[in-house]
């Protein structure tokens, strides 16, 4: 039997503040979270939706050594940067705190001692790298080396980024400090563990037996985990940014961020209750009530320390209630390749509320329409685009604009009297409660992507009915009709204003400013009396605007510039061929030749016709390189290199007297080799 809540704490992962935020954490954790946070208070449900910024551990440290910037400086930017965007895209967080506040730093250390003092730790000495130039242990992020698994050579010592394999440092092939540079050595180093191995047997018992309804993807890490044994975790690391570890003898040890970062759920709670108690209470009744469901919203890199880690904590302490359920979400990939922040292939959070002003709800949509609930998915701006146009726009947007401009144009913009239903009527608006029931079973099980599937549904039904009774037709014969017909499509819209709060707010506030009304409950959706009638409407306006080719093409070209970046900087020339005698060298005669005349090849998209003057007459050359230089004409009077003493071939009925050499980038392009300076032609390279 579900056990019934009194209330819900609802919480998101933690990001690092050392980057803004990309369209795969929104995809991943944020509007997933969001939305569940709006459908719970529209329910009238008591609800507090948690998030803050991570402001230690390695990616903060490694940003600010790159930067030549303290790691303050570093958390200090980005966490006001994710902040603001967060608030401008309507993720309606009740506290977004930070790990730096003095409130946190007295939680995480109240929580460390706690457990220490309950014997709770045990305390190893186990080696470590060191980097003996720089005088210092170095953390996972400080090492690079060569993956074992694919071999990518930067790979750092906690994982390979290019296959996403966790790692250890002492997986990596060549590790090296990126302190220095240097080959790092091993030195014992005295840290405290959290024995999760203690904690199996409880474990095993409350997710593979008690939360059997998790994703499945949730609950098979967490088997795979378990099945192959815990161990203990360092719940410390040697390292002069965190927040240090409360004990004598433990100077220039921080807190590891792993244990850190999710006290900040705490913290932050505590925060909140002590800004306004009257309104949230105590912050323990949202963290040692029973009466309270926690929800941990995360990505699927996070399963394993939300889902067995953190709750080790929470148990070894003794006090705090577990997670009810971890809905984590698969990544979300960019135009068919995986999101990298250090490459830069990401949709930024904070570009596209530039690029698209007043356009949040387009991606809310969007993001939730592929959201990679159960695998991996792709955004595209091509999808993006069609969703727009043809769902929130054709759909959606033609609906509501429909219904209003009609009752503006036949009834004084007033809802029409409601008159005698017929038996369609009586059916479309019965429909809405199975509507009703499908949306909140939906989000009521974490599927966010059918429920808003479902909620667009009130809108197919809304043109399905416009178009079976053709008010623009029976206003000509029958205003009676008609107004029936109206004051039901509107009570229509009217729902959509409520079922759409959750995923759509921003739409849905102007839906609810077309019908000059105040934000209603939960309670309401199905109620096909919501507007009274002879009540008068506000100013109409289009919902959705359709998005333009050049539009989406901007953003397609802006990736391809950073694509081309990415390749230049990890360009890798090809292996060396197998190696040839010199004599067979020899044997080429590379010379210099100057172009007298170019021209593209008919009926021939790759192919160019060259004549060459090579120093003892004319000499025609075919090449395959009319897709690199669109304006042949413009390379008469360059002068090129060709091998001279290939043997003749014929290409499209001419003959071609050689080869033109060229060097082929990484994105397969071709470039002539030129001399220099100009040289007679016919002279040999040697």
């Amino acid at each position: 039997m579900t056990k019934e809540f009194k209330r819900t704490l609802v919480t998101s992962a933690l990001p690092y503040a050392n980057g803004p935020i990309h369209i795969g954490h929104l995809a991943g954790v944020y509007v997933p979270a969001d939305i569940y946070a709006r459908y719970l208070r529209l329910k009238g449900e008591e609800v507090i939706f948690i998030g803050g910024s991570d402001e230690h551990g390695i990616p903060i440290t490694v940003k600010a050594r790159n930067e030549g910037v303290t790691p303050q400086d570093i958390v200090d930017k980005y966490h006001h940067l994710i902040k603001d965007s967060f608030e401008q895209f309507g993720i309606s967080f009740d506290i977004y705190s930070r790990t730096t506040s003095e409130i946190h730093k007295q939680t995480a250390s109240e929580f460390f001692l706690k457990l220490y003092e309950k014997g709770e730790f045990i305390e190893m000495e186990a080696e470590q790298y060191y980097d003996e130039e720089a005088g210092q242990f170095l953390a996972d992020r400080y090492i690079i080396g060569t993956c074992p698994i694919c071999g990518y050579e930067h790979a750092y010592g906690d994982q390979c980024e290019e296959c996403g394999t966790s790692l250890t440092p002492t997986d990596l092939i060549n590790p090296k400090s990126m302190l220095s540079g240097s080959t790092p050595v091993m030195r014992k180093t005295k840290h405290w563990y959290l024995p999760l191995n203690k904690h199996e047997e409880w474990l095993r018992k409350w997710i593979l037996e008690e939360h059997k309804e998790w994703r499945p993807n949730v609950y098979g890490q967490c088997k795979s985990w378990l099945d192959l044994g815990l161990q203990p975790r360092a719940v410390s690391r040697d390292l002069d940014w965190g927040i240090p570890v409360p004990l004598k003898g433990a100077e220039g040890k921080v807190l590891y961020v792993w244990f850190d970062a999710p006290i900040g759920y705490i913290s932050n709670t505590k925060e909140l209750c002590l800004q306004n108690p009257e309104k949230y209470g105590n912050w323990e009744k949202w963290w040692k009530d029973r009466d309270t469901r926690l929800i941990h919203f995360i990505g699927k890199d996070n399963i394993v320390f939300h889902c067995i880690i953190f709750p080790v904590m929470l148990k070894a302490e003794g006090t705090f209630i577990l997670p009810d359920n971890v809905p984590a979400n698969e990544f979300l990939n960019l135009e068919g390749e995986k999101i990298s922040t250090s490459r830069n292939w990401a949709v930024w959070l904070h570009e596209y509320l530039e690029d698209f002003p007043g356009k949040q709800d387009v991606l809310r949509y969007v993001l939730t329409a592929i959201a990679p609930e159960t695998k991996d998915n792709d955004f595209t701006w091509k999808d993006f685009q069609t969703r727009n146009n043809n769902e929130l726009v054709g759909v959606l947007g033609n609906f509501i604009n429909r219904v209003l401009i009609l009752t503006q144009k036949h009834f004084d913009n007033k809802v029409p009297p409601r008159g005698s239903l017929t038996d369609y009527d009586k059916k479309t608006l019965e429909e809405l409660a199975n509507l009703r029931k499908a949306v909140e079973k939906n989000l009521d099980n974490f599927r966010f992507r059918e429920a808003q599937q479902e909620a667009m549904n009130f809108a197919h039904l809304g043109n399905k009915y416009l178009a079976e009774t053709e008010p623009w037709k029976t206003i000509k014969t029958d205003t009676n009709r008609t107004a029936t017909i109206l004051n039901t499509a509107l009570q229509l819209v009217a729902n959509l204003s409520i079922v759409f709060e959750p995923f759509l707010p921003f739409s849905a506030e102007k839906i609810r400013r077309f019908l000059r009304i105040d934000n209603l409950s939960w309670n309401r959706l199905s109620d096909a009396d919501i507007l009274p009638v002879g009540y008068e409407l506000g100013k109409s306006k289009l919902l959705f605007e359709k998005i333009e080719d050049d539009v989406i093409e901007n953003q397609i070209q802006r990736l391809l510039v950073i694509k081309k970046a990415n390749e230049a900087k990890e360009y890798k020339a090809k292996p060396v061929k197998e190696t040839i005698p010199f004599e067979v060298f020899e044997k080429l005669d590379i010379r210099v030749g100057t172009v007298l005349e170019c021209e593209k090849l008919p009926k021939s998209d790759k192919l160019l016709r060259f004549v060459l003057d090579d120093g003892r007459g004319k000499r025609t050359i075919v090449a395959g390189l009319a897709k690199w230089y669109p304006h042949p004409e413009e390379l008469v009077g360059k002068q090129v290199c060709f091998i001279a003493n290939l043997e003749p071939r014929k290409l499209r009925g001419i003959v071609s007297e050689g080869m033109i050499l060229s060097a082929e980038n990484p994105d397969g392009s071709s470039v002539l080799i030129e001399p220099m300076k100009n040289v007679f032609p016919g002279s040999r390279v040697v």
